[in-house]
């Protein structure tokens, strides 16, 4: 059975901030964190900062690409904080971040590159023993490729340059499915079928390719359908919605400072403090990644304690009504997933492709980012590399 690492060759490991503050579940926190580093000096800052071996505010480092922070020392950064951007942390929780290349350890620069509006990213989340939920998930923006059980996931672009261009699958792999069918076979296809057919294992997913094109068929439709509602209405879908009489609403307003969340399986009541959300289907709360339940995680990452005198005790002091919205399009997109966990478990591949001569394994080229040589980017003290 074909590795997820065979099919889409080029993948890597997840980003490591180094410093959590740089990423908040609100923008506002992190422009108010910048600006409290930024007027430190001294010893001070190199508290606020936490300093590592790989980052300090003295650091010499290159722009991060497709972002517009600046590229002096930090020590000597008096300007306003970057935009923050969306990107996703771990699976199905989409955060912000503040993109400097300065504030991250290791941001794998080849991944910025080639995000942009028509790339997606898969992430294989860290293998658990008796693992529950999906080995992969999908999304437009760029993710930090964490596993909600804390361990390292990797992150596969489906493209290897921007634009679209260069699918990063095994060279041959289109043309020997498409014999294999007797059809054309595109990239969307196999990550589509990816998403529907991956399997966790200790050595990584693995992906299971069947010989019967109408297995092929009921796959990708399947996957189409999960990566539909993973993408929330990017790159020009519409926005998942459970049918009327289904969608959760606010029925008690969720308190300025929530102390815990609980689930009513009888009444489908999600409570969040005197908060009530309903109905919340019990596919919803059931959903696990990596062994992980999402919507306590999703809460306890909004609400557990900061250590007091850090940047990550800036935070929001009542609760947003934004994470209301948040929280309402995510037990959605659960729902939604869950309820089509039954139809991929009755996806059988009974019969395999055993084997892709000169497709599989894959050359090392294919394992290593693409050269994109057109592309100008400010290196240290706003000097420009090409690369």
């Amino acid at each position: 059975m074909p590795m997820l690492d065979e099919l889409m060759p080029w993948g890597t490991g997840p980003l490591r901030l180094g410093r959590p503050w740089v990423m908040a579940p609100d923008a506002a926190s992190l422009k108010a964190r910048w600006e409290a580093v930024v007027r430190a000096e001294g010893v001070g800052q190199d508290a606020l900062f936490g300093c590592t071996r790989a980052r300090t505010p003295r650091s010499a480092v290159s722009q991060l690409p497709g972002q517009s922070s600046g590229t002096p020392r930090f020590v000597r950064e008096h300007g306003p904080c970057p935009a923050p951007v969306r990107v996703c942390h771990g699976a199905f929780d989409e955060q912000w971040l503040i993109a400097d290349h300065r504030l991250i350890d290791v941001a794998r620069p080849e991944l910025w590159r080639v995000a942009d509006e028509r790339q997606l990213f898969v992430v294989e989340h860290g293998w658990v023993a008796q693992p529950a939920g999906p080995a992969v998930s999908i999304c437009a923006v760029l993710p930090d490729g964490r596993s909600p059980a804390g361990r390292p996931g990797r992150i596969r672009p489906l493209y290897r340059r921007p634009g679209g261009r260069e699918p990063n699958l095994a060279p041959g792999l289109l043309s020997a499915l498409g014999s294999r069918y007797r059809r054309e076979v595109d990239a969307d296809e196999v990550l589509a079928w990816i998403v529907a057919a991956a399997e966790p294992s200790a050595a990584g997913c693995v992906v299971p390719l069947p010989a019967d094109p109408r297995v092929w068929r009921s796959g990708v439709e399947l996957g189409r359908e999960m990566t539909r509602i993973q993408l929330r209405g990017a790159r020009g879908g519409e926005r998942p919605r459970l049918p009327g009489g289904r969608r959760p609403y606010v029925r008690a307003a969720v308190p300025a400072r929530p102390g815990a969340i609980a689930y009513d399986a009888e009444e489908e009541v999600l409570s969040l403090g005197d908060g009530r959300i309903s109905p919340v289907p019990a596919e919803a709360w059931d959903f696990h990644v990596a062994g992980v339940r999402l919507l306590e995680l999703w809460f306890e990452r909004r609400t557990a304690a900061a250590e007091p005198g850090t940047l990550e005790a800036i935070r929001p002091a009542v609760w947003p009504q934004e994470w209301t919205s948040e929280l309402l399009e995510l037990i959605t997109v659960l729902a939604l997933l869950g309820e089509l966990r039954s139809r991929q478990d009755e996806l059988k591949v009974e019969e395999e492709i055993t084997d892709l001569p000169g497709v599989l394994p894959p050359p090392a080229s294919a394992r290593r980012p693409a050269s994109v040589l057109d592309h100008h980017e400010e290196g240290p003290e706003g000097q420009f590399a090409l690369v």
